[in-house]
């Protein structure tokens, strides 16, 4: 019989969502937890939309003709560019206004509905590359509001996994939501992570190699109504509109959780278009279509199991032994 490895576990509440860190010195992770909030704190000082003194808002009327922004900031922008580039513009950090129009103007758990029909902002021009990054300056046209929703939260996993590996020597797993990375030694077997986006939604169990990342993006979760009428979180650059529903969830493997959520975003955004997409570029996906139909692709476990450990509300490390190998 395999060992299970010794494991230290913490949950906590973030940012309208779970958060759960692991790690494999049950000793240091007071210690770990520490850095996790002082990295989180300040991406989320650097970058939210709902935080009167955040940078990305107070900001805000100096980007039209270009502001010094922190390295935090500048590097959370330059990964967003990144993601937009790759996906020709489907991941766009530009869509703050978006957002608003259609009532994601305060955090989830404050939106109501106010009765207000929607009104979709898009452009014909993608916002993206309408923004200069000169170092730390930041130039935005002002008809454009940033929001690195899409990006900044797998970022900050992939941060917060690298610090504590590096400071602390050990092997640790973080969960932000859907947004899963690791860093240092994994406990033997790998880290082992149930894939459920909703709890009637078809469950994966499966392993994850040190060092690699998942990411699930949503159309199930942040949702909330406009004039009676059902919204979600991830928007159609092109039409500045909820992306149609084609999948309920896409979960990507990568080398990064930041590559993950990219792709897994994009793919939500490209409907039926993703599974093609996410073929050619060979990396293991896991599509959820409206009828609970998975479409698994680039070496995904094909063999999804409904007798799963108990999911919680995101894909989360479970401290068992190894199931089934995954990358």
């Amino acid at each position: 019989m395999t060992a299970v490895a010794t494991v230290a576990t913490e949950d906590w509440t973030l940012w309208s969502t779970s958060a759960r860190l692991v790690v494999t010195d049950p000793a240091v992770l007071p210690e770990a937890r520490r850095i996790a909030d002082a990295v989180l704190d300040d991406i989320e000082l650097a970058c939210s939309r709902f935080r009167p003194d955040a940078e990305v808002r107070a900001k805000a009327p100096l980007f039209p003709a270009g502001a010094l922004v922190s390295d935090t900031l500048a590097d959370l922008m330059r990964l967003a560019l990144a993601s937009a580039a790759e996906t020709d513009g489907d991941v766009d950090p530009t869509l703050g206004n978006a957002l608003d129009a259609i009532g994601y103007d305060h955090d989830i758990r404050l939106i109501l509905d106010d009765g207000v029909p929607v009104r979709a902002i898009a452009s014909p021009r993608p916002g993206w590359a309408s923004v200069r990054l000169d170092g730390n300056r930041l130039t935005v046209p002002a008809h454009l509001g940033i929001d690195l929703g899409a990006t900044a939260k797998a970022a900050a996993a992939d941060r917060v996994a690298a610090r504590i590996a590096t400071e602390l020597g050990c092997g640790v797993l973080v969960s932000l939501g859907g947004d899963i990375a690791s860093a240092g030694p994994a406990p033997a077997g790998g880290w082992q992570v149930l894939v459920q986006d909703a709890p009637l939604d078809p469950s994966a169990h499966v392993t994850l190699a040190e060092g690699l990342a998942l990411a699930t993006s949503s159309t199930q979760k942040r949702r909330w109504t406009k004039a009676g009428r059902p919204q979600h979180h991830i928007l159609d650059p092109a039409s500045g509109l909820p992306a149609e529903p084609v999948w309920r969830s896409v979960t990507v493997a990568a080398e990064t959780c930041h590559r993950a959520n990219t792709l897994s975003t994009a793919a939500i955004v490209r409907g039926h278009k993703a599974v093609a997409w996410l073929r050619e570029l060979g990396v293991p996906a896991r599509l959820v279509d409206a009828d609970g139909i998975v479409v698994a692709l680039g070496g995904w476990p094909d063999d999804d199991r409904s007798d799963a450990p108990e999911a919680s509300e995101t894909p989360e490390a479970a401290d068992a032994g190894a199931e089934r190998p995954f990358l």
